[in-house]
């Protein structure tokens, strides 16, 4: 794939799971802000691409999620300083959770991106199959079949 058709692919994937990531927060919340949309495009566009190494190829499901978990949860907290504390965007305060990190980050969404995280790779894995002919993808209920089996 040229240069040129490899970036439209990623602008394609960063939109799409960017709006997916929106809509998720807008259902949570009851609200989203805009600016969501790239974040959930960042974080969408990293975790689908740790299986496109070949160091990562035979990673497992729980692989995928723990990694794609922390991926997810330090780009959330580098968004949240950005855009929460530095921008005063106010966007979300977990100040009263806890085990919270500056009312940024919780281990409570860090558990609830690993239970999306499945449904994020499935994601990724059949937009890579139907737009650009890539690898098969597996049914999403394998995923987490997967993930609960360790497999």
């Amino acid at each position: 794939m040229d240069k040129q058709s490899l970036v439209l692919k990623h602008l394609f994937l960063f939109f799409v799971m960017g709006m997916i990531y929106f809509t998720l927060e807008g259902f949570w919340n009851g609200k989203a802000n805009i600016i969501m949309l790239p974040v959930g495009g960042i974080c969408g566009l990293l975790t689908g691409l740790l299986n496109e190494f070949p160091k990562f190829f035979n990673l497992k499901m729980w692989q995928q999620t723990l990694l794609g978990t922390f991926i997810v949860t330090l780009i959330e907290f580098i968004s949240g300083v950005i855009l929460n504390i530095y921008l005063g965007l106010n966007l979300w305060n977990y100040s009263s959770m806890w085990g919270n990190l500056y009312g940024q980050i919780t281990p409570q969404y860090m558990f609830l991106w690993s239970v999306i995280l499945p449904f994020g790779i499935f994601v990724d894995d059949f937009l890579r199959y139907k737009f650009y002919n890539e690898d098969s993808y597996y049914p999403i209920y394998e995923n987490y079949i997967k993930l609960i089996t360790l497999k």
